[in-house]
């Protein structure tokens, strides 16, 4: 009798534990939740100065290191976005984001393109073509290039429209946030900044 009624407790106390942690698990869940509701969408950080989302980009016509001339801006002429990709051989992160950038572009070919764009000594672009065999792609060297869209800190992209105009830009760490570009073309919203903004007068 004595062993069924330890038994019996113990069983109690087992259940008691259950519903305990069960509980627990749903107040984390619910904390998630309210977390990412406060944060919402995260996308490509803008930075100020350049050409503004919406604005008409400046139209630039470069030699490419990788042969032949770059037309940059204006009106496309094969109907497709241009995704401007600023990097530097001696940024890391440029260098992890090169292949989710190729990656992405052939997936999307008809709908978008890839151009490179850099600054300072040729040679040492020419070893990170050759060592991430990006020769299949157009590499510009101009200073002007990135001034003209406020380019301060990499790895920076800025996703022209077919019509030339700035559709989104922004710094990208991951896959995500060069995602954010083009969810940020086809919503028409600029940025995360500009999402929250809009989140704030809704509310």
């Amino acid at each position: 009798m004595m062993m069924s009624g330890i038994f019996f407790t113990a069983f109690a106390l087992q259940w008691a534990a259950i519903i305990a942690m069960a509980l627990l698990i749903v107040g984390l869940f619910r904390q998630v939740g309210m977390l990412h509701e406060r944060l919402g969408p995260v996308g490509a950080l803008t930075l100020s100065g350049g050409a503004k989302v919406g604005e008409t980009a400046p139209l630039f016509e470069l030699p490419s290191l990788t042969g032949g001339e770059v037309r940059i801006g204006g009106t496309s002429t094969d109907g497709r976005s241009t995704l401007l990709f600023f990097l530097s051989p001696t940024c890391p992160v440029c260098k992890t984001m090169l292949p989710i950038l190729v990656s992405m572009t052939k997936e999307n070919r008809q709908s978008t393109r890839l151009v490179l764009a850099s600054d300072g000594d040729e040679a040492a672009q020419m070893k990170m073509i050759l060592r991430e065999k990006l020769s299949d792609y157009p590499f510009v060297l101009s200073t002007d290039l990135g001034r003209a869209h406020g380019v301060g800190k990499l790895p920076y992209a800025v996703l022209l429209g077919p019509d030339g105009k700035v559709a989104a830009k922004g710094l990208i760490n991951n896959r995500e946030h060069v995602e954010s570009l083009f969810e940020a073309q086809r919503t028409g919203i600029a940025s995360i900044q500009d999402y929250m903004a809009r989140r704030e007068l809704a509310s």
